[in-house]
């Protein structure tokens, strides 16, 4: 029985899942009440499922990266309930998360498209930069989690013998300038809270955990606050 938490991007949510099968989900759309609204949803949902928190076996967090103020909300909750309950703590990379949920989802909406497949989750980082990371169709990475500024050129080597499929609140920055004829865009918002439960359940069985003390959000790149003179 885990408890998975998302807060990293515009939609947050909680989510249970037993072995990896999810028993119910929690979300919310308002990325600026994200703070206010996790722990009440935990709450909410526990009792909804007639679920003890005693029952939970594990936390698992999207680390990162994503929006700053929610990796830090979510991380610190799911740190909370870890050192309450004396359960492990198991963190997954946010864009490793939107890729297995697009890989999971897509179907039949890539079929015209030439193989082999690439998968870019893009999350919005302000300007024309996003946080971004490049997956074959086993989740691999062919471009490891980065910071990127996105003009015509970008990802011009990946495009020279795969298709490639790209998402995320970040990917209609590149849609605007994209001139390659083997990208697909996917314009509806990415559910990861499936995805989470079953990356999760599977990092559980491998006793992949994180380092309660020391694990802090993947934010790829620093925070900078403007200060008026």
């Amino acid at each position: 029985m885990i408890l998975s938490i998302d807060t990293a991007t515009d939609q947050a949510s909680v989510t249970i899942a037993e072995n990896g099968v999810v028993i119910g989900t929690l979300t919310n759309d308002n990325q600026k009440d994200h703070a206010a609204w996790i722990q009440m949803a935990i709450n909410d949902l526990l009792q909804q499922k007639g679920i003890a928190m005693q029952q939970l076996q594990a936390i698992a967090i999207t680390a990162g990266p994503g929006s700053y103020t929610g990796l830090r909300v979510g991380m610190a909750t799911a740190k909370g309930l870890c050192f309450a309950l004396q359960i492990p703590l198991i963190t997954i990379n946010t864009l490793q998360a939107m890729a297995y949920a697009v890989i999971d989802q897509l179907g039949s909406k890539v079929a015209h498209m030439e193989p082999p497949l690439c998968y870019c989750p893009m999350i919005d980082a302000r300007r024309m930069e996003v946080f971004t990371a490049v997956y074959d169709e086993q989740l691999q990475e062919i471009i490891s989690p980065k910071a990127m500024i996105l003009d015509e050129l970008s990802f011009k080597e990946e495009l020279n013998d795969r298709s490639l499929i790209c998402f995320g609140n970040g990917s209609f920055k590149w849609e605007n300038v994209n001139r390659y004829p083997n990208v697909l865009f996917i314009s509806e918002k990415i559910d990861i809270a499936k995805s989470l439960a079953k990356l999760a359940a599977s990092l559980h069985l491998m006793q992949n955990f994180a380092n309660l003390a020391y694990t802090e959000p993947v934010y790829l790149k620093e925070f900078y606050t403007y200060i008026k003179k």
